[in-house]
Formats: C-alpha cells, sequence, structure tokens
C-alpha cells in the first residue's frame, strides 16, 4: 500500500523554516541561484555607521551579527515551534582602512569611484548563522581592482542610478563589472553573499540545502 501524505509527513518529522535577516533582493537571488527559498524575510533596519577606528573586517562582522540579534528578537513573536535557521549578512567595502559608504547622492557616488578608479580595493562579507545547533559565522575577504576611470565612465555610471545604496558605489553584477581589471576571492561575496560559505554553513549545521534541487531539472 502506498503511504498517504500524512503518513510520509510523520516519517520525515517537523518541517524546517529558512529566514534571511535582510530585505536585499541581490541577496535573495543569489540564495535562488543555489535553490534556497526563504520562507520570510525579517530585514533589520540598525544603525551601520563605523565606530572610529573600527577595521572594515569587524564592521562587517559586527553588522551582521546586529541584524542577527535584531531578527533573532522578530522571531521570539512568531511560531517557535518549527526547526529555524536564520541568516544574515554585511557587506563592506574598503580601500586601505577607510570604509565607503552605502553612497545615497550622486556626488557620494562619484567621491567612491573617484576613490577606486585604477587601484584596488577589498569587500568584506559576513555572513551569520543561527540554528537549532548554535551560532556559526564566516568572514569573506575579496580583492577587486578597478580600471583607471575616465570622466566619461563615471558620469555614464552615475546616470546610470545603479550606484544608489550600493556600497563603495557600485553594482559589479551590473555594469560596473565592466570596470573590473582583477578580482580574487568571491565574486559572489561581492555581490553580497559568499555561496560556496553559505551553502558550507547551512550544510554543516543540518538544513536541507538539496532538498529542491530535483524540481529545478
Amino acid at each position: 500500500m502506498d503511504a498517504t501524505p500524512e503518513a510520509i509527513g510523520a516519517t520525515q518529522g517537523p518541517a524546517t523554516r529558512f529566514v534571511l535577516a535582510s530585505g536585499s533582493p541581490r541577496r535573495l537571488a543569489l540564495l535562488q541561484q543555489i535553490g534556497i527559498e526563504p520562507d520570510s524575510l525579517l530585514p533589520a533596519d540598525i544603525d551601520e555607521t563605523p565606530r572610529k577606528a573600527e577595521p572594515p573586517r569587524e564592521l562587517a562582522r559586527r553588522l551582521a551579527r546586529t541584524k542577527l540579534a535584531a531578527a533573532e528578537d522578530a522571531l521570539h513573536h512568531q511560531d517557535q515551534k518549527v526547526p529555524t535557521w536564520l541568516l544574515a549578512a554585511d557587506t563592506v567595502v574598503a580601500v586601505g582602512r577607510r570604509v565607503l559608504p552605502k553612497a545615497e547622492g550622486p556626488d557620494e557616488a562619484a567621491d567612491c569611484l573617484r576613490l577606486l578608479s585604477g587601484r584596488p580595493h577589498r569587500v568584506f562579507t559576513a555572513i551569520c548563522l543561527l540554528s537549532p545547533n548554535g551560532r556559526r559565522e564566516r568572514i569573506v575577504e575579496t580583492r577587486v581592482r578597478f580600471k583607471r576611470l575616465s570622466g566619461r565612465d563615471i558620469q555614464g555610471y552615475l546616470a546610470s542610478g545603479e550606484w544608489r545604496g550600493k556600497a563603495g558605489g557600485y553594482a559589479i553584477q551590473g555594469l560596473a563589472g565592466a570596470f573590473v581589471v582583477k578580482l580574487v576571492g568571491s565574486y559572489s561575496a561581492v555581490v553580497g553573499l559568499p555561496l560556496y560559505e553559505t551553502m558550507s554553513l547551512l550544510d554543516g549545521e543540518g538544513y536541507p540545502v538539496r532538498a529542491a534541487w530535483g524540481s529545478l531539472a
């Protein structure tokens, strides 16, 4: 006799829940790329101002942890019976120890692009995971070098509007990809979420990362 849906559910145990502590469409798209569809999004509205003399790596770590804590607090008001995996991330762009802002205006974006022009910079993306087994985190450093940007490059990119709200004033997955001469590290981390490290963390903490892969064929 074939098993009923109820019997199947009973043998498989309780369902799992995956929550992304971000409202970033880029991070969502990256998760979907590896077959993970969050059950819900819990973006955190936090103060992202760097502390005095705070290294870029530590800033990324602190902000990811703060986002995770804010989302965890929000989850306390929801159903806690379902095993939950909660993921938060933050990306920081830096030239030396100088942290570049998430550009909100064209002048700010232009300043970032001039600073990045013809020189290397580093992108730090921190990920923090809360699972039924505990907390884990990773920080990924990627080195990127832009070509020397002309005035036409900068003005054209400003006109595109892609820079708005982006760390360092650019989005590597868009037009600014044409500026990249060299990248050492994780491309997806520069976009906003390092896929290898994210999948490794989730897999190691027991989340069924491959559950939907068969349906993608």
